[in-house]
């Protein structure tokens, strides 16, 4: 199995090393120090289960690394508009883009049967762009459980969690979702290959579409905000109004709001992807979060005035960013 990575950053390298371990094939396309780290010693992962080292072949030229069976995004969803260039050359006529992503993905209504099938989620896919550089047909989803950090250059720090839950968007169990689970479970991860993975695409993006922002407003932790009595109510609306929407476009999280809330406050002091991002100045990937749900409410005919306030200031918050990057 021939596996490109794809944006080798803390998640990225972390899984490329895996399935290295694992003995596939794997190419890491990373760029700047981190590349020049890995080419020089490989990919070191701290981990309470268990440091290793890998070392696959690192570059930043797709073209060198050729055709695939799987590419695994590890890129933010906001760049996936950018990214046919890196794509192409890794192709075959039966490659699969494994994307590994957060909120809701480009292929969403993609073989969903009912009334909104094919539907494209502009704030997700805007014109197209997205479903141009990543065809429908070659997606897989990518539910990610597991926090990672680059500590430095070609060492990424393994903090929680093991498993990336994947599966085809018309929900079959395909030989292709097969091989590449086998082997990310034979590099020491968990990956189930999941019949309904809108169900937990709907229960992670409960969290990240309540926490990712506000954390970012408030420069605060999810411990933090779980602490203070009105952010944890301000959490609480959210997800009640993400699960309508997610109700009404036929996925039930079938899990309650106060056991979400319970498993995100277990998470301690951590800080977001979303306040990570704004320490270091980069835009907020927040489409795919919040904007992508106020759509699907208006499509939909849902009330979500909690989730339309906070996306409309933390949307005003990722302009300046945008504009300063």
């Amino acid at each position: 199995m021939k596996v490109a990575v794809l944006g080798a950053g803390a998640i990225g390298a972390y899984v490329g090393a895996a399935l290295h371990r694992a003995g596939a094939e794997v190419h890491l396309i990373a760029r700047g120090e981190h590349l020049a780290a890995i080419r020089g010693s490989g990919v070191m992962v701290l981990s309470p289960r268990g440091d290793f080292t890998a070392h696959p072949h690192a570059t930043d030229d797709p073209h060198q690394v050729g055709p695939v069976d799987h590419v695994f995004l590890g890129l933010k969803a906001n760049s996936y508009a950018l990214a046919g260039p890196m794509i192409q050359p890794l192709l075959h006529e039966a490659t699969s883009i494994i994307a590994a992503q957060n909120g809701i993905p480009w292929w969403y209504f993609h073989g969903l049967k009912g009334p909104y099938e094919g539907h494209r989620i502009e704030s997700v896919d805007p014109g197209g762009a997205v479903t141009s550089a990543l065809p429908l047909e070659r997606a897989v989803g990518c539910v990610v459980y597991a926090a990672t950090e680059i500590e430095r250059p070609g060492v990424i720090r393994h903090l929680e969690g093991t498993r990336f839950s994947i599966g085809e968007p018309s929900g079959d169990v395909t030989g292709r979702c097969r091989e590449f689970s086998e082997a990310a479970v034979a590099g020491g991860l968990k990956c189930p290959v999941e019949p309904d993975l809108r169900r937990d695409i709907w229960i992670k993006l409960m969290g990240n579409i309540a926490f990712n922002p506000i954390s970012a407003l408030a420069r605060a932790t999810m411990a933090g905000i779980c602490r203070h009595d009105g952010t944890r109510e301000l959490v609480r609306a959210m997800m009640r109004e993400t699960v309508e929407v997610a109700v009404r476009v036929g996925c039930d999280p079938g899990i309650s709001i106060e056991r979400r809330l319970r498993g995100a406050e277990k998470a301690g002091e951590h800080k977001t992807s979303t306040l990570q991002d704004l320490e270091k100045g980069k835009p907020l990937e927040l489409d795919v979060l919040l904007a992508a749900v106020v759509e699907l409410a208006d499509l939909t005919g849902a009330q979500v005035p909690t989730l339309r306030a906070i996306h409309a200031v933390s949307d005003l918050l990722n302009e300046s960013l945008v504009r300063a990057s």
